[in-house]
């Protein structure tokens, strides 16, 4: 295989392994997780935790209707929030410091409960005889909340009354400059007998994808699970639907959310506490994700207080400050050794400039830098190739009719001219886990989401709306490919010209923020190149005059 047809199948195998990346993720989304898969035996059940009680009582209950109860209004800097009195359900929860993906001027809405359209709400309960659940009705002391000016922290109480005696109040802590809520049930003990209870904590989802999402660049959408052994675990809705789901049900730690593109729900039960994970498919094409905790025995005239914190809001790395493994929840697939870094280092930049385009601009460098001498020795022998490419034609026409002297023939006039054909390949190779890194470091981080370049660039994350940027790749690329050998073969020739207008139109589909690295970089492997080139020819005439 000579240069020419290395070099093509290069750019196929490239072409095809973005493809076939996306198309993984979209089919097979479970085989882009971190496991290390290790039995969890041993570990007590929760009380009153059985999986027949979470079926009856928390899970497979229809949703309240929203008539029979009032709504609360709650809503700090971070958050906006409606609460229904039926169950003390969060069924709409809106991030005012991101814009919706559709209207910028509106705030981005996480939950909402619709008739008959998208559903995504928080619900929890008690486990036990006549202890409210989610369809049980509470009372609150006032219809609308909000963060005080000096306040840390807005508190909404909702009171319910259970067995004889007992009294219940479930408190949800909304924090100010947090998308964390505190989510708690006080329970007081005024009855005759010990009480024995459990608690369910649990998102309820349909398995529409995020509204905008495109098919073109799949990202995944359902539950995950996350413990110390078993690491971060995605649940399919498809695997939800046939009963295979392998995931840790029991454990003394960890957390269980749903994912989306950009942003994630999550309950993050206190560790050293026993746990019960489960999921389970709903009528309705409901689907839902949650933990069942223990209360521990409360005797006759004794308090207890159980809470379980919920996050909701933007999926970044830095939640592993919240909970372990939380920033696990930013997808970066099957590359995340290379991202991550890629991302710490483009983040570190814009701290600097202000502006992620800029940053773009400035990690290509830095990238282009580092692979300086290898794009050097790629372009020496690419200039070497070129000014022997004569001579390669004449032993082409030589040897037409014998393919095994003509290899034989080129690789001795490699070895006299001391060429290595295959040395313009390895920095190409080395290069694409690289580009598809960046690729889903730009596609799935959050922050780079409606983050401004310049101009009509008001998006990085997205495709450019007016395909500016995939021409301007495509016309680099053409200058780029006149620097190369020409092919001899009229059929590769047509391919290679044909190959920056192919590659122009999948990027249209691409993010702006990647185009933009693939032009930077682009420009700066042109000016290399062209200096490579023309020292090499310089250097070839030279000796050709003193001969």
């Amino acid at each position: 295989m000579d240069l020419q047809r290395l070099f093509l199948f290069l750019i196929f195998a490239f072409s095809l392994a973005l493809v076939w990346d996306g198309w993984q993720r979209y089919q097979h989304p479970e085989q882009y997780i971190q496991q290390n898969v290790v039995a969890n035996e041993g570990l007590p059940k929760p009380q009153a935790a059985t999986s027949a009680v979470i079926e009856k009582v928390a899970v497979n209950q229809p949703l309240p209707a929203q008539a029979a109860g009032k709504i609360i209004q709650v809503k700090t800097n971070f958050l906006e929030a409606e609460i229904n009195t039926v169950g003390g359900d969060i069924q709409r929860l809106a991030l005012l410091q991101h814009p919706d993906g559709q209207d910028k001027n509106k705030p981005f809405v996480l939950f909402q409960k619709g008739a008959g359209t998208h559903n995504y709400i928080a619900q929890s309960g008690l486990l036990g005889e006549g202890l409210p659940n989610h369809n049980s009705l509470f009372v609150a002391e006032r219809d609308v909340y909000s963060l005080a000016d000096k306040a840390d922290r807005v508190q909404v109480r909702l009171a319910a009354t259970s067995l004889s005696g007992v009294k219940i109040a479930k408190v949800l802590t909304f924090q100010k400059d947090s998308y964390l809520v505190d989510v708690a049930y006080e329970i007081d003990n005024g009855g005759n007998t010990p009480l024995n209870a459990s608690a369910y904590f649990q998102l309820l989802r349909d398995s529409a994808p995020p509204e905008g999402a495109s098919k073109l660049v799949p990202t995944y959408t359902g539950p995950a699970v996350y413990t110390e052994k078993e690491k971060f675990q995605k649940v399919e809705f498809s695997t939800i639907d046939k009963g295979k789901v392998e995931y840790p049900k029991d454990s003394d730690n960890g957390w269980i959310g749903m994912l989306q593109h950009y942003f994630v729900a999550a309950w993050l039960p206190k560790d050293k506490a026993n746990r019960e994970f489960f999921t389970r498919k709903l009528d309705g094409g409901l689907y839902s994700a949650g933990v069942v905790l223990p209360v521990p025995a409360i005797a006759p005239g004794q308090k207890a207080v159980i809470s379980v914190p919920l996050y909701a809001g933007p999926a970044q790395s830095s939640l592993d400050k919240i909970a372990p493994g939380l920033g696990l929840t930013v997808d970066y697939g099957w590359l995340t050794v290379i991202a991550t870094p890629i991302f710490w280092l483009m983040a570190l930049l814009q701290s600097f400039v202000h502006n992620w385009g800029v940053a773009i601009i400035l990690l290509t460098v830095l990238i282009k830098l580092a692979f300086f001498p290898l794009s050097a020795a790629s372009y020496r022998s690419m200039a070497k190739m070129r000014v022997v490419a004569p001579k390669l034609e004449k032993i082409k026409q030589q040897y037409a009719d014998d393919r095994e002297q003509l290899n034989k023939a080129m690789m001795e006039l490699y070895k006299t001219e001391k060429i290595n054909p295959l040395g313009g390949c390895l920095p190409v190779v080395i290069q694409i886990p690289v580009f598809i890194a960046l690729y889903w470091s730009i596609l799935a981080s959050v922050e780079m989401r409606y983050a401004p370049f310049f101009g009509w660039i008001t998006d990085l994350s997205a495709a450019d709306p007016y395909y500016v940027l995939p021409i301007i790749m495509g016309a680099s690329m053409i200058i780029q490919m006149r620097l190369n050998p020409t092919p001899p073969d009229p059929m590769q020739a047509k391919v290679m010209q044909i190959m920056p207008i192919v590659f122009s139109i999948i990027f249209f589909f691409f993010p702006a923020g990647l185009v933009l690295y693939s032009i930077v970089n682009n420009i700066l492997s042109i000016a290399q190149q062209w200096y490579i080139t023309k020292a090499a020819e310089d250097e070839s005439k030279g000796i050709a005059a003193k001969r």
